[in-house]
């Protein structure tokens, strides 16, 4: 049964990862010209940084529609409703007509298809973190929340990995007129078999227990924001870093790295293959730590790290050296993951029972308002106003948000969650 829930939790975050990440590869690739074409190079990179933006909007009301649904009548069935809004607003983005053949109508349903993608994620990661807290064994709450962790790394493995293989068979022609289409068409593929896996689970213990011992609660959200205002902040401020990290360094380093420095796209593309396999590296070390010594000392380091990390941007991507380039990618992306893993556990330990469903999705995914939303649109307006040297400023920042946010809360590691 734990192997099962493992995988259940980890096989449902790393699609909905992967169908979140094809998009932002393909903002930084192909998304412009082909849904905001007649402006120059610079503007269609902004407009497709926007619609990257949307869905960041739309995942704090994912997190509180299915909160509502998974607190009120339970974690599985709102999981699987999840996973089906994701898959198939990706789907869609795969047959949607650019602008040459429908006009103004196209950028307007990307933009919907855009937050169709935010409302399923907002969903999903919430209740794949509370399946595997809620069924965790004692003092094995940090080692299964990290297997929802592990979903990003694999799932933009897999992203990246795609439009790799397409580059060795595609010319850049081909890519831009179709080719790019074809990992959005494959997610339908992948959310089947995530859905043959949610629908065969039981429901948590905990929420059993919960539900046989205490009526729900008619809206969590108004609980959650009357009585449980401070976790919530706190726990958004505290995954800001996550993001600001692994957004630079792959969305605004792959766009930055492709048109400015004039890296070739499959060449680049190796190199954050690479790199993620070190966030991947990370994610298991730092749940670890977080069960033996807590979720707040993890934490604290990681992010003090990853402040110190953003003076390395300017020097290091600025190089232009192959070699260079992919240390630094390494090294944000396994901070990345150092930051990320011990969230798992620690966001559902915030909230009690009857509203952990919604404070946990809703924590994490104001989080990535705050932190990912606008960070590549920023990161492009920085670059051209202050240079690289700014866009590391705003990795430190990110950084000291998230350090001081941890730094006020209380440590979760032996709360109990019944």
């Amino acid at each position: 049964m734990n192997l099962r829930i493992a995988f259940a939790s980890f096989i449902g975050t790393a699609i909905e990862f992967y169908d979140f990440y094809i998009y932002g590869l393909a903002v930084a690739m192909v998304i412009g010209p082909v849904f905001f074409p007649g402006s120059d190079p610079a503007a269609q990179a902004l407009n497709a940084f926007l619609t990257f933006g949307i869905a960041f909007l739309a995942r704090p009301l994912g997190a509180l529609l299915f909160g509502h649904f998974g607190d009120k009548i339970g974690r599985k069935t709102t999981l699987v409703v999840s996973l089906l809004v994701m898959g198939v607003s990706t789907t869609l983005i795969g047959v949607l007509p650019g602008y040459d053949l429908i006009g103004w109508a196209a950028p307007a349903l990307l933009c919907l298809l855009r937050f169709g993608q935010g409302i399923g994620l907002g969903g999903e990661w919430g209740g794949a973190a509370l399946l595997a807290a809620e069924y965790a064994p004692e003092g094995k709450r940090g080692w299964f929340g990290m297997f929802p962790q592990l979903g990003p790394p694999i799932g933009f493995l897999c992203a990246v990995g795609s439009f790799l293989l397409l580059s060795q068979f595609l010319d850049d022609a081909q890519f831009r007129a179709w080719g790019w289409r074809i990992p959005f068409l494959a997610s339908a593929v992948l959310v089947i078999v995530g859905l043959y896996v949610r629908l065969k689970l039981a429901e948590t213990p905990v929420f059993v227990k919960a539900l046989a011992t205490h009526q729900p609660v008619k809206l969590p959200m108004a609980e959650l924001f009357v009585h449980h205002a401070k976790p919530l902040l706190l726990g958004a401020l505290s995954i800001v870093v996550c993001y600001a990290l692994f957004y630079m360094s792959t969305v605004f380093a792959l766009s930055y790295g492709v048109t400015t420095l004039k890296i070739p796209r499959p060449q680049f593309l190796s190199m954050l293959c690479i790199a993620v396999l070190f966030m991947a590296a990370a994610t298991p070390l730092s749940a670890m730590a977080g069960d033996r010594y807590g979720r707040r000392p993890v934490l604290l380091v990681a992010g003090s790290a990853a402040f110190l990390s953003g003076f390395l941007l300017a020097p290091m991507l600025g190089s232009a050296s192959l070699f260079q380039i992919t240390v630094f990618l390494s090294i944000e992306l396994f901070l990345m993951g150092a930051t990320f893993a011990p969230l798992g556990a620690l966001l559902p330990e915030l909230f009690p029972t009857a509203m952990r469903y919604t404070g946990a999705g809703a924590a994490y995914n104001l989080g990535g308002i705050l932190g990912a939303s606008l960070a590549p649109y920023i990161a492009q307006q920085l670059v051209q106003y202050g240079g690289l040297a700014w866009v590391g400023g705003y990795i430190s920042v990110a950084a000291a948000i998230s350090v001081l946010a941890v730094f006020a809360m209380s440590e979760t590691r032996d709360k109990e969650l019944v």
